[in-house]
């Protein structure tokens, strides 16, 4: 399986022009850099852009799923200071019915499984996916 996660311009994956190639969704919004280094957002801010951004997701999800990936270092948001929210954020998501917490392997994986041929031999989605959202948890990339 081959995925890339550069894309930042849409919340579904899907195949790029190299065969067996896909984009994962990445988020540049949702990335604990901009939003901590860059607009100086407190940790309260953090927890709730984190909610909001899961329950708009969750809506938008009532055909076929999307994704919400959530871009986390351990320099910014691992700092003390900023723990609880990461938690709290965290624990909103984990606790949220419907929601798959997986990996960009697992998310990639799962597309291409659900991809069927068109009538002229191409792979295309056969919007399978799990209702709400799909979130990266850390793992192999």
């Amino acid at each position: 399986m081959r995925y890339l996660l550069d894309w930042t311009n849409d919340d579904q994956p899907y195949p790029l022009n190299i065969p067996g190639m896909y984009s994962v969704p990445y988020s540049v919004e949702l990335n604990d850099i901009p939003l901590f280094v860059g607009k100086s957002l407190s940790g309260e801010g953090f927890r709730q852009t984190v909610e909001d951004q899961l329950d708009q997701l969750y809506a938008d999800a009532a055909l076929s799923g999307r994704v919400m990936a959530l871009a986390l270092h351990p320099f910014v948001t691992g700092q003390p200071f900023r723990t609880k929210y990461l938690d709290q954020a965290l624990a909103y998501v984990v606790n949220h019915p419907g929601v798959w917490v997986t990996t960009a392997d697992e998310i990639a994986e799962h597309y291409a499984q659900t991809m069927e041929e068109d009538g002229g031999g191409r792979k295309v989605s056969s919007h399978r996916s799990p209702k709400g959202c799909v979130i990266p948890s850390p793992g192999p990339r």
